[in-house]
Order: C-alpha cells, then structure tokens, then sequence
C-alpha cells in the first residue's frame, strides 16, 4: 500500500463521499453558485440597451464603442482553458472567490467609469473574472456532486441558468436603462457577488488536483493567440462580411492553433492533457457542445433582428418577447436528466434533442413578415432541443473526467462552445446575408443592400411609397434569409443526431473497466476517480 504524504491534499476530502447523496449543505451551496453564474452570463448581452446612453454620456468613436461591446466576449473566450487550468493546480474555491472580487471591483469602476478607455479596462477585466467563475463553478459542482443522479440534475440546471441569463440581461438593461442611468446595469453585480465572498468560504468545498505538475506558461500566450483570432474573425464577419482581414485573423488563430495542440503534444505538464481528450466519451460530448453552440447563436443572429426590424418591435418590446422561449428551457433540462435516470439511453435522448432543436428550425422556416407566434414557437422548440443536448453532454464530460481536471474539463466545454457560437453566427449569418443580397437586387441602394437597418434607414429617408416599397422588400428578402439559413441550421442538426447516437454508443462499449474503489492509490500514480471512472495519470513536473 502506498505510505501516505501528511502533506498530500485529496480533492474529494472536502467534498461528499464518492457516490453519497449530497444534502442540504451542498444544494444550499450551489444556490450561491448560480448567482454569479447568472450575472456573468448576462454581461455578454447586458449593454445591448445601454450602449446609447454610455455613446450619449462618454462620446466614444466607433472602434471604442465596438470594443466597450466585444472585449468582454474576447477576454472571456480567450482565458478559460488557462483558468481552469490554473483552478485545478491552485484550488477552484480560491480562483472562484478571486475571481468574484475581481468581477465585483471592476463592476464598480465600469458603472462610474468617466470615459471609454476606462470602461474598455473594466469591461476586459469583467472578462478576466467571468473566465475564472464559469469553469469553477462547474467544477465545484463536479467535486460536490458525486452520487450521477444529482450531479446529472445540478448541471442541467447549470445549463439552464446560462442559457437563460443571456437573455435575460437584455432585458435587465432595457429595464434598468429607461429608470435609472447606464452605470446601473453593472451595479447589480455587487451583492450577488459580495453573498459569494461572504457564503463561499462557508459553503464551499476546496478541491484541486493532488499533483498537478508544473504550470506551462508557454502555453498561455498560443492560449490566447489560437482562440482570439478565431472568434473575433467569426464574429465579425456576419456584420461585414468576408473581409479578407476576417479571413486572415481566422488563418492566423488556426495556425497558433495548431502550435497550440503541439505544445499540449510534448510538455511534460501541459495545460491540457492530451489524455483528457481520450476520457471515455469527453471528445464526443466536446463536439456535440459545439454544434449545439453553432446552432443556438446561429439561430439568435436572425431572431433578434425579425423581432425588431422586421416586426417593428421596440428593443425592450423585443427584448420582452424574447423571454417567452425561455419558459421551454427551464423545463428541457430537468424532463432530459429523468429521462436517463429512468434508463433511456443517454445517446438516444441527445439524438432526440438535436431532432426537436432541428423541428424549431423548421418552424423558422415557415415564418413569414408577420409571425410572431410562429417565430416565437420555432426559438423555444430549438432553444428546449439545444439545452436538452447541452446539458446531457456535459453532464457527459464531467462524469468522464477524473475529479483532478474538472476545471479543465469544464473550461475546454465552454471554450468548444465559445467557438462554436461564433462559427454559427458566422455560417448561418453569411447564408442569410448572400440570400439577402440577392433578394433585395442589384438595383436598390447600397446601403440597403448591406443589412436590413441600412435598407430600413434609406426607406425613412425616400417620399411615401417609394420608402414603403424598399421597407417591403428588405423585410421580405431578410426573412428569405432568415428562411435559407433554417434549412442549413436543421439539416446540420438532423445529421448530428445520428452521429451522437453513433459516437455516444461507440464511446459506452469502449469504455475500459472500472477499478474496484478503494481508498488506496497504485503505485505510478493512477488514480480511481470518485465516480468509480479511471482517473488519468498526474502529469510530472520534468
């Protein structure tokens, strides 16, 4: 039997025995988890009212406001493999409450920031304390969750509080911009916040990995070089098109991308362990998580845009109708999770997910200038078969990776979905845009050949008829391309569903045989994982 180290640090210690029933203490704890959760999902879309009062009061130039919008994203996206990597070696509680005074300081300097260089600061370090609370708080759920069954239904509500608070921020904004001022909108950050410091300690197990390795801070910088490039390209060129400047940043992150995946090759303590990767059923949840970001995002670029500038709608009224679809995904997650506790097949209802998420697209495709109910119908049915999928697999990938790389695990989840919801508003938006572009012909202006705003401001500035009939057609060619991507979103989500059923079958009979559980730990470091899964082996320092 190997002696025991007094120094030696086992991440289950603090938490539920391996397989026990979590009880009041740890639901109690995730309560608290969800808040900050909460707020940091709805930074991504909390400044979609209050970008014209913060232009009003701040006067920034079109770059600055672009970038008051999108560091956020970018900073977030850039830095979440290195948090939960950094998480899993240094203690995913003490990244976690860092992480929430960094995230509740600079909401406090964004809400009074004074100019547009101070408010880009803080915004970028929001992104920095989102990067660390996302990955830890679903790989503290990991470490007090150990019994499938509860930890299948804390991640199906982790999946549900994310996917809703996007939309719920912007409504939050509409709300808080038309009563209070713009600075409002970050300060709703700070009790939430100030509970987590306060209850966390509390509450909250300490968990990390027992021999983590050196820490490689190559791989930080090829980190953030292969992941920055490629979203900021992706996300832009819905807007502007293919830019060979987009192209170009795209090319240069899949580059450092693959010096990226070399690096991880040959360190002797990677950041991401390539065996991760080969964790029972880790890889084909990764995928499946991104094709249901690709479709999700693709879906929210066309939807947005028909609830305001097709329908007429307010941006509050918009923001308003959009929580209707809402309703459907707090119920997905937890009809999916009983589903598989009963003994449906795991694969077999991400399958079915994917089959009802591509039945919303088909809704979309049927919409017209004026259904509202219709379009309302097809972004609740998708959002529902989205959040089915999403929550299964990563319930998936957190049960296949030993509690030691939990905070990678998770980080790499959320990273695949970053990319993969910048790659659908990329794809579906270029479809829907050429579909535009040739609907509303050569012959109208330039402008209202770009976008459909800029179709809708010419039309203001033409006599009667003349405006009425360019509003007409940019709505309808727009809704052509709302139409043409729905297809392509479905038809992709129809040929997943065999392929989850294929690679998530393939990944159960493969799976290796469990070791008995036992507290001792063969020699060469292997470990058993508390859910009775092989652990990987501890990366060595060299």
């Amino acid at each position: 039997m190997t002696p025991t180290n007094p120094n030696h640090h086992d991440p289950a210690a603090d938490s539920p025995t391996a397989g026990t029933l979590a009880g009041r203490r740890e639901w109690t704890a995730m309560g608290v988890l969800m808040l900050p959760l909460l707020l940091v999902s709805m930074d991504i879309s909390v400044l979609y009212f209050a970008i014209p009062s913060i232009g009003a009061d701040l006067e920034p130039s079109g770059t600055q406001q672009l970038w008051i919008f999108d560091i956020y994203g970018f900073v977030l996206a850039g830095l979440l493999m290195t948090m939960g990597a950094l998480g899993d070696r240094f203690g995913r509680r003490r990244l976690l409450l860092a992480g929430a005074a960094a995230f509740g300081a600079a909401s406090l300097v964004a809400a009074y920031a004074d100019s547009a260089e101070t408010l880009i600061a803080a915004r970028a370090v929001l992104g920095l304390g989102g990067a660390t609370l996302m990955p830890s708080t679903m790989a503290l759920l990991r470490t007090m969750f150990t019994d499938p069954g509860q930890r299948a239904k804390a991640i199906g509500l982790w999946s549900g509080v994310m996917t809703g608070g996007i939309a719920l921020g912007s409504v939050l904004s509409g709300v808080l911009v038309q009563y209070f001022w713009w600075g409002s909108v970050f300060l709703v950050n700070l009790p939430a916040m100030a509970m987590l410091l306060v209850l966390g300690p509390l509450l909250l197990p300490e968990s990390r990995s027992p021999e983590p390795g050196r820490f490689d801070l190559l791989s930080v910088p090829l980190s953030l070089a292969a992941v920055l490039p490629v979203v900021y390209g992706l996300k832009e060129i819905p807007t502007d098109g293919w830019n060979v400047r987009y192209v170009v940043s795209v090319t240069v992150g899949l580059l450092f991308g693959a010096l990226f995946v070399h690096r991880q090759r040959t360190a002797a303590s990677p950041l991401i362990p390539p065996a991760l990767l080969r964790a029972r059923g880790f890889s084909p949840a990764l995928v499946l998580n991104l094709i249901s970001s690709f479709a999700m995002l693709g879906s929210a670029f066309f939807t947005t845009q028909y609830l305001q500038s097709v329908l007429g709608r307010s941006a509050l009224e918009a923001a308003l109708w959009s929580l209707l679809p809402s309703v459907l995904i707090g119920v997905a997650a937890p009809v999916s999770a009983g589903l598989v506790q009963r003994g449906v097949d795991r694969a077999y209802v991400v399958s079915g997910g994917f089959v009802v998420a591509a039945a919303g697209y088909g809704l979309l495709a049927l919409a017209g200038t004026g259904s509202l109910w219709l379009v309302l119908a097809g972004a609740g049915v998708l959002a529902s078969g989205i959040v089915t999928v999403m929550s299964q697999v990563t319930d998936l990938a957190m049960g296949a990776a030993p509690v030691e790389r939990a905070g990678t695990a998770s980080s790499l989840m959320e990273t695949g979905a970053e990319l993969g919801g910048a790659l659908g508003m990329a794809m579906l938006g270029a479809i829907g845009t050429a579909l535009y572009r040739h609907g509303v012909g050569p012959e109208a202006p330039e402008a209202a050949r770009q976008t459909l705003g800029g179709a809708l401001a010419v039309a203001d500035g033409m006599p009667g008829a003349a405006g009425a009939a360019v509003r007409a057609a940019a709505r309808g060619a727009f809704v052509d391309g709302m139409r043409g991507a729905a297809v392509a979103g479905a038809l992709l989500l129809l040929a997943a569903a065999p392929l989850a059923v294929r690679t998530l079958r393939t990944a159960e009979r493969t799976a290796p045989p469990r070791e008995p559980a036992g507290p001792e730990r063969p020699a060469g470091g292997t470990r058993t994982g508390a859910t009775g899964h092989d652990a990987l082996a501890p990366d060595k320092a060299p």
